[in-house]
C-alpha cells in the first residue's frame, strides 16, 4: 500500500523526529517535568510569532483559540470590524455573531486581500470599536493579508484590539507580533507547525490583557485569565496535550537546526515562487496575484479543459498525490497546493512532475517538463544567491 503524498493546507507532513519525540513516555501534567517541557518550549516558539509575551497552550484546534480571543475581549452587544476576504475569514464573522457581538464586515472577493487604505476608509466613519479581527493568510484563497499594514491602520484610527488569526501561516511567514502592534496572534498545530491536529498557541499583548480583565463575560473552558494564572506556574488549567507539546519542543529545535526561523520563512518562499512560476510555465492560471500571494499555499485554477473532480481523483488514485479542493463557491473551480511546514524544494519538484504526468493522461496541451523546469530554475538561482553571500 503506498502513502499518499499530501500537498494540503492541513493537515500536513509530520517530521519523523517530531513523530518519535511524541512517542516518549507520559507523565503527569502537574509534574515537575512537565513544568520543565512547558517552560523551555513555550520559550522556545516566541521567535515564531515575533514575541516577546508568553504563548499560552490549548488543547483544542485553531478554532477554538480564535472563540477564545473573541469571547475574553468583546462583550455582547460591543462594536467589532472583521476583514474577510475568504471561508475563514467568515469563521471570525460567525463566532463574533454568535456572541452577540455587532459586527461590522469589511468583504473582499475572494481571491483578493484587504489594503490598509481599504481598510482605513472602513474605519474611519465607525466609533467605539473594540477589536478588529483579521486572517492573516486565508487559507480558501492563497491570500496573505498585510497583517503589518493593517494592524498600522487601526492603531492610527482606532482604540481596537488588533486580533490575527495566523493558524495557516504562523509557522512559515514573517510574523512580528510586538513590532506590527498585534494583540493577540492565534494559530493551530496541524499547518506549518508540522504537528497533528490538537493543539493551539495564543499569544496576547499588555494591551489586551487589560481588556481582557475588565471584559464582563468570560469562558470558562477558554478563559484565558485561566490559562495565564496557571502558565506562571509552568501548567496549563486542564489537562493538556503532553505528546504534542513534546513534538512542539522537537519542531523548535528543527527549526534551530535550520539556521533559524528566518531561514525556515525563506523555505517557505522559495517554495511558493517554485509553484507559481511552475503553473505560469503550464499556462495554469493562479486565483491570487503574486503581490499578496500565499507563503504556505497556492490556489490554483482548474486547467482549461478538464473537470477538476475528475483529475483531482486521478492524481490521488494514480500518483498518490493528494491536493485539496475548493471551498464554498470556488468548490469545483479551484485547488489549493500546500508548501508549508515539513515541504522542501524537492517535495515541490516531485509534485509538480506528478501532476505533469496526471494533465498528460488528460491530454492537456504543454510542454512536457516545462512546470519542473520553471520550478527547478526557481530553486537554482535561490541556491546561487545563496552561496554568494
Amino acid at each position: 500500500m503506498y502513502e499518499n503524498i499530501l500537498r494540503h493546507p492541513g493537515p500536513t507532513p509530520i517530521p519523523k523526529k517530531v513523530q518519535l519525540a511524541m512517542n516518549k513516555d507520559i507523565f503527569s501534567h502537574r509534574s515537575t517535568e512537565f513544568v520543565e517541557l512547558y517552560r523551555e518550549t513555550t520559550e522556545l516558539v516566541k521567535p515564531v510569532f515575533g514575541t516577546k509575551q508568553d504563548i499560552l497552550l490549548l488543547p483544542s484546534g485553531g478554532t477554538a483559540a480564535l472563540e477564545a480571543a473573541a469571547v475574553n475581549t468583546v462583550s455582547a452587544g460591543e462594536d467589532v470590524v472583521v476583514v474577510t476576504v475568504g471561508a475563514f475569514g467568515d469563521y471570525f464573522v460567525s463566532i463574533c455573531e454568535k456572541y452577540g457581538f455587532n459586527v461590522h464586515k469589511l468583504e473582499k472577493e475572494w481571491g483578493q486581500a484587504c489594503t490598509a487604505d481599504e481598510l482605513r476608509a472602513f474605519l474611519q466613519p465607525l466609533q467605539a470599536i473594540k477589536a478588529v479581527f483579521v486572517t492573516f493568510n486565508e487559507t480558501s484563497t492563497g491570500i496573505l493579508n498585510p497583517v503589518a499594514e493593517l494592524a498600522q491602520v487601526v492603531r492610527e484610527e482606532t482604540d481596537a484590539l488588533v486580533i490575527v488569526d495566523g493558524v495557516s501561516c504562523v509557522g512559515g511567514a514573517p510574523a512580528e507580533m510586538d513590532a506590527w502592534g498585534v494583540d493577540i496572534l492565534v494559530t493551530g498545530s496541524q499547518k506549518a507547525m508540522m504537528l497533528p491536529p490538537g493543539l493551539s498557541l495564543v499569544s496576547v499583548s499588555d494591551r489586551a490583557w487589560k481588556v481582557i480583565e475588565e471584559n464582563k463575560a468570560p469562558s470558562y473552558y477558554l478563559n484565558l485569565l485561566s490559562y495565564r494564572g496557571w502558565a506562571e506556574k509552568g501548567m496549563t488549567p486542564n489537562t493538556p496535550t503532553i505528546t504534542l507539546i513534546y513534538g512542539l519542543h522537537e519542531v523548535c529545535k528543527l527549526i534551530e537546526q535550520e539556521g533559524g526561523f528566518h531561514k525556515t520563512v525563506a523555505r517557505h518562499e522559495l517554495m511558493k515562487n517554485m509553484v507559481r512560476n511552475a503553473m505560469k510555465a503550464l499556462n495554469i492560471e493562479l486565483l491570487t496575484e503574486d503581490e499578496y500571494a500565499s507563503p504556505t499555499i497556492t490556489a490554483i485554477l482548474a486547467p482549461k479543459g478538464i473537470d477538476l473532480g475528475e483529475f483531482l481523483t486521478h492524481l490521488k488514485q494514480h500518483y498518490h498525490l493528494d491536493f485539496a479542493g475548493g471551498l464554498g463557491h470556488l468548490q469545483g473551480k479551484i485547488f489549493r497546493f500546500g508548501h508549508m511546514g515539513y515541504c522542501f524544494p524537492s517535495d515541490i519538484l516531485q509534485a509538480i512532475s506528478l501532476m505533469e504526468a496526471a494533465l498528460q493522461d488528460f491530454s492537456y496541451d504543454f510542454e512536457p517538463g516545462a512546470g519542473v523546469r520553471a520550478a527547478h530554475e526557481v530553486f537554482l538561482a535561490a541556491q546561487q544567491k545563496q552561496l554568494q553571500r
